[in-house]
């Protein structure tokens, strides 16, 4: 550093980056953490508060102690030393192993002044600076088996393609939902959040709120939903949500059924599962939130985007803030490769012809859809209020905007409804299908089937449970009737 660099810095004075020290006190270890657990920056010894330089002998016992000091600092803070006219600079690299501290705590700087950190600030920091992993942490507080719900694990099990009778803890232990512990078995927060019987006992903010507002604001709410079964559940009630309140245009030529839907339903799934999985699990006062307007749908994920990312990184840089929950995700196909998820939201916004989609972030990261231009003026549909006219009706159930006739089917699910025989499983249904991809099972047979009241499940009131079968309704065995299947 040359006397004129030294001279800028007097120029600019003390601040985040600059300390002014007159002599090598006590406090310096407190100085030199503060700015290793901020941005780095520089000490300069010899300087007085008010800025006039009172000098400082340049000596190999001053630089070894300087040196000495900043070695025996929690993680070694690296420094560079050099004498500048009568001052001696200190130069301090941010650490990339923080939080730092000295024998006095922790200190970071708050402008141009060295705080400590408080127990709550340092927990923060820890957070912030991704040394402790939400996902990866134990929960102390969950029991297992009391607190375990085996239909939970057994729906993701069927999910995830896991075959064989393997035993419950191994594979829990496996996926690294828990870990084995002097004989017992104790639960990372991502398996509580999988499979406990009550999530929101043990993390509050734990569930997705949905609503259906009736114009472009929250002034008139017409349905409210919290949804707090656990993950998987959530995103699947989520998109039930959805579908029931908006609409697809559809064009039929015998059984053949082109779907138009109003809005990009992959691109929405695929929005809510990252606002799930990328949220900030640790502020505890929010939750996700999908929000149904007139004129757009938003998805709200807590906590913005994760340190290091810009809205411009988006689609081109990935930084998986829960990779425990991103990979528990991954094994049942609610998520592809890791990193892709924006892109493939603005392929499939583009593929459905829907406008372009739009990203937000202020403490919370929104995602941001608009309708389908054609659908919309199929429907009849006006920015003021949602009504299908010129022949058209929308169906109270799917929200389908469908022509006034006797109800048609996709193919896959004139073939549900033709294989359907009694009461019989999920696995029964696929078996006599020849399917074995049992999320393309359940998104083109089973789900279209139970949202149209075709198909209804013998216990409706644990969808997951591993008991569940299949029937068909009134309305089901008269569409079969009349599309020709076997009569039971």
């Amino acid at each position: 550093m040359t006397l004129d660099q030294l001279d800028i810095l007097f120029q600019e004075g003390e601040g985040t980056m600059l300390e002014y020290k007159e002599s090598l006190s006590a406090s310096f270890a407190r100085e030199l953490v503060a700015l290793a657990n901020t941005m780095g920056g520089r000490i300069l010894l010899g300087v007085r508060d008010d800025g006039s330089v009172a000098g400082i002998n340049d000596s190999n016992d001053l630089r070894a102690r300087i040196q000495d000091i900043a070695r025996n600092c929690d993680p070694p803070v690296q420094v560079l030393v050099e004498p500048v006219g009568k001052v001696m600079v200190v130069t301090v690299r941010e650490s990339n192993a923080k939080p730092v501290q000295c024998r006095e705590g922790f200190f970071w700087r708050q402008g141009a002044v060295t705080q400590k950190l408080s127990r709550d600030e340092i927990r923060d920091f820890f957070r912030s600076e991704r040394v402790i992993r939400f996902d990866l942490s134990v929960n102390p507080r969950f029991r297992y088996p009391e607190d375990f719900d085996r239909d939970k694990f057994t729906h993701w099990l069927e999910l995830s393609g896991i075959t064989g009778r393997p035993r419950t803890e191994d594979v829990l232990v496996n996926i690294e939902a828990a870990e084995r512990s002097e004989g017992r078995l104790l639960f990372r927060n991502a398996g509580v959040l999988f499979f406990a019987k009550n999530v929101r006992y043990f993390f509050n903010q734990a569930y997705i709120t949905c609503l259906l507002a009736k114009g472009t604001d929250k002034v008139h709410v017409l349905d409210r939903k919290d949804f707090d079964g656990g993950i998987v559940a959530d995103i699947e009630d989520a998109m039930r949500f959805i579908e029931r309140n908006t609409r697809t245009a559809y064009r039929i030529e015998r059984l053949q059924r082109e779907n138009i839907p109003e809005y990009p339903i992959k691109a929405l799934r695929e929005a809510i599962t990252n606002a799930v999985m990328h949220r900030d699990w640790f502020v505890d006062g929010a939750n996700v939130f999908v929000e149904i307007y007139t004129d757009r749908i938003e998805v709200i994920s807590p906590g913005g985007l994760p340190k290091g990312m810009t809205l411009a990184d988006l689609g081109r840089k990935s930084i998986r803030r829960n990779a425990l929950i991103a990979d528990l995700l991954h094994r049942i196909e609610f998520i592809e490769k890791a990193g892709t998820g924006i892109r493939r939201i603005r392929d499939e916004v583009r593929e459905q012809g829907c406008p372009e989609p739009e990203f937000e972030t202020n403490g919370f990261f929104t995602a941001i859809f608009r309708p389908n231009p054609d659908v919309r003026a199929q429907a009849g549909v006006h920015e003021a209020h949602v009504e299908a006219q010129s022949g058209l009706s929308r169906s109270p159930v799917t929200g389908e905007v469908t022509p006034q006739v006797t109800p048609q089917v996709t193919p896959q699910v004139g073939k549900l409804i033709g294989t359907l025989q009694g009461e019989i499983s999920r696995g029964e249904i696929m078996a006599a299908l020849g399917l074995k991809d049992r999320m393309h099972f359940v998104h083109e047979y089973l789900q279209p089937a139970l949202d149209a009241g075709l198909v209804e499940m013998t216990i409706p009131e644990k969808p997951t449970s591993r008991m569940q079968k299949y029937r068909l309704t009134e309305k089901g065995i008269q569409l079969r009737d009349t599309l020709g299947g076997t009569k039971e």
